[in-house]
């Protein structure tokens, strides 16, 4: 089966690590990688050389990247992707492409493709984030694919709804658990011998990505987000830095100007995928409005902090605590959980057995046309 892979940032590589391990090892599969996004932008850390280091080859290396965040800059990237791959599809006959997400440059990816009928397995499909446009995107993707892997019967459910039919769709569970499973996360000492970080003292793991329903909203977000972190001098802040979306140049300078007055704030533009975890592990919790807090968060767990709108739709756990850009209302609430045990509850996402349901399911699906 001569199957592509498409990846546009460190966060969907990340997720798709099981899998790609999966389907490297078997020779039923011949394994094919897109990179585009900012896998390839030096100012999001050129994450396209962790693919390589992982022993990955690569098809094809696309320049898609945006030349700003404001919403002309986005849709002008947008038409950009869409011509950059049709050389691509032009050029290959893949039995199946999987995307993964929701991200305006898989949206073009998918919707390039669609018209030279190529089929897709969408990853993530059905989920709800209300504070971004991610949410329009992710169920486009849901309507043009052939395939759907599901990471809840919740999600799985919500498919069914939008495709009006259960054809082809699959609850698999989380990729990420998988993952979280079997990596090797990095011991404290390793982790200062690696990163020149001490995580010895309590500490905070954070993102802020930009709500881009309501862009105009991001810098006044930003600034109450750098007013709490100010209060919360106490703690060490690890910030990890906002991906390429509408508005999120002004939260990356706002962040850099409070790191340049503060010795408690650290910025890191990629950890890679063990580093971040492995920061994760020893966190005493997340502040942000990252879809980790919902998915990884769950597996150690970890207390979430989950700010703003962003992430509305998802399901909650007994882990996160939802609070809006508040300065005050954050300093309250992290002050609210801290040395306070998390709740215990049920897996939603899955036992770790992701990648292997979703190859049976490949196989099945391929030998039976």
């Amino acid at each position: 089966m001569k199957l592509a892979v498409l990846t546009s940032s460190r966060a969907d590589y990340g997720i798709y690590k099981p899998l790609l391990k999966a389907l490297n090892e078997d020779a039923f599969f011949e394994l094919h990688l897109i990179v585009f996004g900012t896998h390839l932008s030096a100012q999001f850390g050129y994450s396209v050389s962790q693919i390589t280091e992982d022993g990955y080859i690569i098809d094809h290396e696309l320049d898609t990247m945006p030349e700003g965040d404001d919403p002309a800059a986005i849709s002008k990237a947008m038409a950009k992707c869409m011509d950059t791959f049709t050389q691509v599809w032009e050029r290959n006959d893949y039995d199946l492409v999987i995307a993964l997400g929701d991200r305006y440059e898989m949206l073009a990816a998918v919707l390039s493709g669609k018209v030279f009928n190529i089929r897709f397995a969408h990853l993530h499909g059905g989920e709800t984030t209300l504070g971004a446009i991610d949410d329009a995107f992710r169920h486009a993707i849901t309507m043009m694919s052939d395939l759907h892997f599901a990471s809840t019967e919740t999600y799985r459910q919500r498919i069914i709804q939008l495709k009006a039919s259960d054809k082809n769709v699959f609850n698999t569970g989380f990729l990420g658990i998988d993952y979280l499973k079997s990596v090797q996360l990095f011991s404290k000492e390793e982790f200062i011998e690696k990163f020149g970080i001490d995580l010895s003292r309590p500490f905070i793991l954070s993102t802020i990505h930009p709500e881009t329903i309501a862009f105009e909203n991001n810098e006044n977000h930003v600034d109450e987000f750098v007013k709490a972190a100010v209060l919360l001098e106490d703690f060490k802040i690890i910030i990890t830095m906002p991906n390429a979306d509408t508005s999120g140049m002004v939260i990356r300078k706002k962040l850099q100007q409070l790191a340049s007055t503060r010795k408690n704030i650290v910025l890191v533009e990629n950890f890679g995928s063990v580093g971040y975890l492995s920061c994760m592990k020893y966190c005493e919790m997340l502040l942000g409005n990252t879809s980790s807090g919902f998915y990884d968060a769950s597996f150690f767990p970890k207390w979430v902090i989950n700010l703003g709108r962003r992430q509305d739709g998802r399901l909650r756990t007994p882990n996160i605590v939802d609070v809006g850009f508040n300065a005050k209302d954050i300093v309250e609430a992290v002050k609210a959980i801290t040395g306070k045990p998390v709740p215990v509850f049920e897996p939603v996402y899955g036992c770790g057995d992701a990648a292997s349901k979703i190859i049976k399911i490949l196989k099945d699906e391929f030998r039976s046309n």
